[in-house]
């Protein structure tokens, strides 16, 4: 089953690479949003969002991932300051520091769709923090 991903990454090579793997896994990638305002306007029709902490608009990830949580939708974090996210955030799954490996990339989006389908057939990727 494919999921509706929304990529949150404003750094471009980085969002398309995550784009290619989306949909190399048969997922289909709704956008990419480099800022905190684009996320929320693709919220509405989101299973799981890939998301960085630092954005066009600052260090706005995490609120770009607790009310994406808060609306169900499966959020992984990934970033280059991982300890941004020390306390985590709930509803979310957890953090990968970049950067993240092309494997690492595979497993966290099989995991995310794994837990997005309630189950916890899929092992987390061995660099991932869950919250």
């Amino acid at each position: 089953m494919g999921y509706n991903v929304l990529i949150v990454e404003d750094q471009p090579l980085i969002a398309l690479n995550l784009q290619d793997a989306v949909e190399e896994l048969g997922h289909h990638p709704v956008g990419i949003a480099s800022n905190m305002y684009q996320a929320m306007m693709f919220g509405t029709d989101v299973d799981i969002a890939l998301v960085d902490v630092n954005l066009e608009d600052g260090p706005t990830g995490p609120i770009v991932g607790r009310t994406l949580a808060e609306a169900n939708v499966a959020v992984l974090f990934m970033t280059s300051e991982p300890g941004a996210l020390r306390g985590g955030v709930p509803g979310t799954l957890g953090v990968l520091a970049k950067p993240v490996l092309d494997l690492d990339l595979v497993q966290a989006i099989r995991f995310a769709a794994d837990r997005r389908a309630g189950s916890t057939a899929v092992e987390p990727p061995r660099r991932l923090v869950e919250f």
